[in-house]
């Protein structure tokens, strides 16, 4: 029986719930762990990912029919090093404070497995469209991954969302450290996993 094709539609949707990078996946933990203490580190990290996403599975797609099977996975490294760049430059001159706390996980971008994964997986064997709502749904799934996380640890961490204090008790300190990033991210995914199950339940029955 022939596999039916995804359509766009599905193909954006999957990357945020269903294969989300993070939740799902569990794929570039280190940034999920290191840098998610906050919303605005998890949207400016997130939306850093999800422009070299985009625009590596758009460029491998493109020249997909060009690259020689023996250099593909140098081929990736160096087309996202390359968009790592325009888009490190980019953070770096417009918010150099933000930059300044995560700059070195913006450059680490070159070597996250799931921006590697969907080139190898997806984009080298896809038409541009497709290729760019995978991108975009993956991309999108790990910004979303990393704002829940900061606000779950900001929140609880430091009472705040935003420079906005919103907690009515002490704060959690333990939150804010790396420790608790590992927690965090093992009871959203089992979260995730539960909501699925729960949905997969009541779509049977």
């Amino acid at each position: 029986m022939a596999i039916k094709e995804k359509t766009n539609k599905q193909l954006f949707v999957d990357g945020i719930l269903k294969e989300n990078p993070i939740f799902k996946l569990a794929l570039s933990m280190c940034p999920a762990v290191g840098i998610s203490t906050s919303v605005m580190n998890g949207i400016l990290l997130g939306t850093a990912v999800l422009f070299v996403q985009v625009c590596s599975s758009c460029t491998i797609s493109l020249v997909r029919n060009y690259i020689h099977p023996k250099i593909r996975i140098p081929t990736y490294t160096l087309t996202i090093a390359t968009w790592v760049t325009v888009i490190d430059l980019v953070l770096a001159a417009y918010v150099p404070v933000a930059y300044k706390a995560m700059g070195l996980f913006v450059r680490l971008i070159v070597a996250f497995a799931i921006i590697t994964m969907r080139l190898e997986m997806f984009a080298c064997k896809n038409p541009l469209p497709k290729s760019f709502w995978d991108g975009f749904g993956m991309g999108l799934g790990f910004m979303f991954a990393m704002m829940t996380l900061g606000f779950v640890r900001e929140l609880l961490g430091s009472g705040m969302i935003m420079g906005y204090d919103v907690l009515g008790f002490k704060p959690l300190l333990y939150f804010v450290l790396p420790c608790a990033g590992f927690v965090t991210v093992g009871l959203m995914m089992g979260f995730f996993n539960w909501i699925e199950v729960v949905y997969e339940r009541r779509k049977k029955g």
